[in-house]
């Protein structure tokens, strides 16, 4: 279950850190923001074909499924090709699928099919990158190092793709289809050539692992779920994520028929999220520091707790507005605090494959929470159905405890035996 790594690929020099830290966040900023524009211009290229809520929502399921349908091999992939070559492909990916749309835009040529392709292409090359900037981590930078570059990351991930993101699509399509694709497409461009500055080598040079790729799937689930804090990690994060996949799902329906708030209000709502998130990225050292890495991830649960049941007491922006930014930053706090200790207690070959199983267990609970908080407030009322999404984020807090306690946390920041 080892792995050996080239003599540059291990732990890096503490001199080589601050760089790779720099680059990789370049990198996740910059591909991040340019993926939450395609997530807003994409399904609206749709709604110029069709007016069907089925063939449009498809196309935004195209750039999501592939979380679902191929994270698990995708790990496999990383755990045993250059990483940094697997992001530079990625992007490749992206760029002819942006200047393809371009070409069919210009052409008039756009069909509902060529968008579907283009999502799913889109889905697998964002699979893999994520998953191979998530691996990079412990070879590009040293250990003492990784908390705070884990938060920058985390922070250039959520608020880039799930608020700037979609924010900048929409002043783009404004000014144009062709408009939006480019810049688009000037991001992934910029995000390949960043890479280059990354000092260090990054490919596993060879691995005890054998067998089928389901067998080596397998290792890699075995890894998550017979180490108890990965396992319960892993757990507590299905449930959060579902819970976040129910939250932004109906919350425009909250803020439309229970709350009456207008466009400008709405977006301070969704605003108190990002800025909950970007708090939780500037502000993680400092927490850890103050109160330990148990009560910084527990304020994740009691956060997103928070966030799903301000809405059940009331219908006052900066009550419900309060709860987002509770929601986003402990999300960050859970983020940034279970990637640092993943990296310690999982072995390099197969660092790829766990974070692959990780992402799966949160990427595809959220569509999982979207559709169930959706059975349930049709049944029972919103009020009701986001009264069940916060009892089940208050459940994990005991489990949470039990597992999660000062010895396993400590043994997992144990320093790391030299190479």
């Amino acid at each position: 279950m080892t792995s050996v790594l080239e003599p540059d690929a291990g732990s890096a020099p503490a001199d080589r850190s601050g760089r790779n830290t720099v680059v990789l966040v370049g990198f996740t900023a910059i591909t991040n923001l340019a993926d939450g524009v395609t997530k807003v211009v994409l399904p609206l290229m749709a709604t110029r074909l069709t007016g069907s809520p089925a063939q449009v929502a498809g196309v935004g399921l195209t750039l999501t499924l592939p979380w679902l349908l191929i994270a698990l091999h995708v790990g496999v992939l990383v755990d045993r090709f250059d990483r940094r070559l697997l992001l530079w492909l990625a992007d490749g990916a992206r760029l002819l699928v942006v200047a393809g749309l371009i070409a069919l835009t210009v052409g008039d040529g756009v069909t509902l099919p060529a968008l579907y392709l283009a999502g799913l292409t889109l889905g697998v090359a964002e699979v893999i990158a994520l998953t191979s900037a998530a691996t990079l981590v412990p070879t590009a930078v040293a250990p003492a190092r990784r908390e705070r570059a884990n938060a920058w990351l985390a922070g250039a991930e959520t608020v880039c793709n799930e608020f700037c993101g979609p924010f900048a699509g929409g002043l783009l399509i404004a000014a144009g289809v062709g408009v939006a694709l480019g810049w688009t497409g000037l991001g992934y461009l910029l995000g390949t050539l960043i890479l280059i500055l990354l000092a260090g080598r990054f490919k596993p040079q060879k691995s005890t692992s054998s067998g089928t790729v389901n067998q080596r799937i397998a290792e890699g689930l075995r890894t998550l779920w017979q180490q108890p804090l990965l396992r319960l990690m892993a757990l507590a994060l299905t449930v959060l994520s579902a819970c976040w996949g129910a939250w932004l799902a109906l919350i425009p329906l909250v803020a439309t028929q229970l709350m009456h708030l207008d466009p400008r209000e709405y977006g301070l709502l969704l605003s108190a999220l990002g800025a909950g998130g970007l708090v939780g990225a500037l502000t993680v050292t400092t927490v850890n520091r103050l109160l330990g890495r148990r009560w910084s991830m527990l304020a994740d649960l009691v956060g997103t707790a928070a966030m799903v049941a301000a809405p059940v007491f009331t219908t006052n922006l900066w009550i419900v507005g309060a709860g987002a930014f509770l929601g986003g930053m402990g999300g960050i706090l859970w983020t940034v605090n279970s990637r640092t200790i993943s990296q310690r207690l999982v072995d390099p070959g197969l660092l790829g494959r766990y974070n692959a199983a990780a992402r799966l267990f949160s990427w595809g609970a959220m569509p999982l929470g979207a559709g169930l908080v959706g059975v349930l407030a049709q049944w029972l009322g919103i009020r009701t159905a986001f009264a069940l999404f916060a009892v089940a984020a208050l459940a994990t807090v005991v489990p949470f405890l039990r597992t999660a306690t000062p010895a396993a946390l400590a043994a997992a920041d144990a320093p790391e035996p030299s190479l």
